[in-house]
């Protein structure tokens, strides 16, 4: 997969998680929301796993795999849905509300960050 994600790859990922069920409703026509979380996503990323990966400045190292592109789409869509519940509480009707947790396990396991990220001396 290309580095970096480009709109289309986001609006994709967050239309293919729609479809497969998950709650996940964002306005994907609202692209200058998306743009800029996707560009901070990027910057994240490339700031968090600089060394690990050929970003454009060192040929010598590897290409960003899938699993670091597919993290960054997945936490760009986060930041997208998670701007609804700047309380970190979204509300869900007849069942009151609902915590939004502060971090996924799953996008930590796919960019290797928190405590999944690989011990470094130094």
């Amino acid at each position: 997969m290309p580095w970096p994600p480009v709109l289309e790859d986001l609006r994709a990922d967050i239309r293919g998680r729609v479809l497969a069920g998950e709650q996940l409703s964002v306005d994907t026509s609202d692209t200058a929301s998306l743009q800029l979380r996707l560009d901070a996503a990027v910057g994240f990323v490339q700031r968090i796993r600089r060394g690990d990966f050929n970003f454009g400045d060192d040929p010598a190292l590897p290409d960003p795999d899938a699993n670091t592109v597919l993290g960054t789409l997945m936490l760009a869509a986060r930041w997208q849905w998670r701007r609804r519940s700047p309380d970190a509480l979204i509300d869900a009707g007849d069942l009151g509300s609902s915590r939004v947790p502060s971090f996924d396990p799953d996008i930590e396991r796919l960019l290797r960050i928190g405590r999944h990220q690989k011990p470094r001396v130094g």
